[in-house]
């Protein structure tokens, strides 16, 4: 119990489980969707903004949160062009972000610890931050819970919603922009190149067991947050990094539900 009387760690904790709660919601849409790389390549953006904020002595969370979020538009605007793919608008924006960050702050001159703003650090969250994760976490919720029946019908037949008057275009939009609040809040714990982990693996690792979507979203919750207190603790424990043992968690997780569902096809066609 003493490990959770320091601040740092307390702060760490609470946006974690915040950020879990929000990319496993809408990690299930995004892989359904078959857009679960969006995660990545918006990190990526992320990284360059902090960065940016960072050399120039602004507020990190804020300004990344603006300038990812233009970015999520901008990347929607360029999957919309028929003449570029949603991948290769993802790999533009994403490397071209990365890069432009890297050589915005080898130019500043400032001393800037990259590896933080990469693999993540627990020691970079403030109470500012805890407290502004918390209230955009509870606005991604409470978006997701009333946009739930037309989040859903979008998700498995754009065409459909789009013929009984849904704005697929608006929810699409509404997909990308929370998914790029809950990146940006999640990166300065997990890094840049591990966030989209938590929008992924307790997605796939909850299709493994269950094919109903509702359960299919409840349960990837809970192996979100379950995953990232374990991994959290486990990082304490072995003096590994944070973001990365969380990662392995989750995938010990995902291999645990693949075994489960081979396990229980196996014996079910013995039955």
């Amino acid at each position: 119990m003493a490990f959770f009387t320091y601040t740092f760690v307390c702060h760490a904790l609470i946006v974690g489980v915040f950020v879990s709660i929000c990319a496993a919601l809408l990690g299930v849409n995004l892989v359904l969707k078959k857009y679960s790389m969006i995660g990545d390549g918006l990190s990526h953006v992320g990284f360059g903004a902090l960065a940016f904020a960072a050399a120039a002595n602004l507020a990190p969370l804020p300004v990344a949160i603006i300038i990812v979020v233009a970015s999520a538009f901008l990347l929607m605007l360029l999957s919309g062009n028929g003449r570029i793919k949603g991948d290769a608008a993802i790999a533009l924006i994403s490397a071209g972000a990365l890069a432009i960050g890297v050589v915005f702050v080898s130019l500043s001159g400032t001393n800037i610890n990259l590896n933080s703003y990469m693999f993540g650090s627990i020691l970079s969250l403030t109470a500012e931050d805890v407290w502004l994760s918390a209230v955009l976490s509870l606005a991604v919720v409470f978006v997701y819970i009333i946009m739930y029946p037309r989040i859903f019908a979008v998700t498995f037949d754009e065409n459909f919603a789009k013929a009984t008057g849904i704005r697929t275009k608006f929810y699409n939009i509404l997909m990308a922009v929370l998914t790029t609040v809950t990146v940006v809040m999640g990166m300065r714990l997990m890094g840049a190149l591990l966030i989209s982990s938590l929008i992924i693996f307790p997605s796939v690792s909850s299709m493994q067991i269950f094919s109903n979507y509702k359960k299919v979203v409840i349960f990837s919750v809970i192996i979100s947050v379950v995953c990232f207190i374990c991994g959290f603790y486990a990082s304490d424990s072995l003096s590994t990094p944070t973001g990365a043992t969380v990662v392995c968690v989750n995938i010990l997780a995902f291999f645990i539900c693949f075994i489960f569902r081979k396990t229980k096809n196996l014996f079910g066609k013995r039955h």
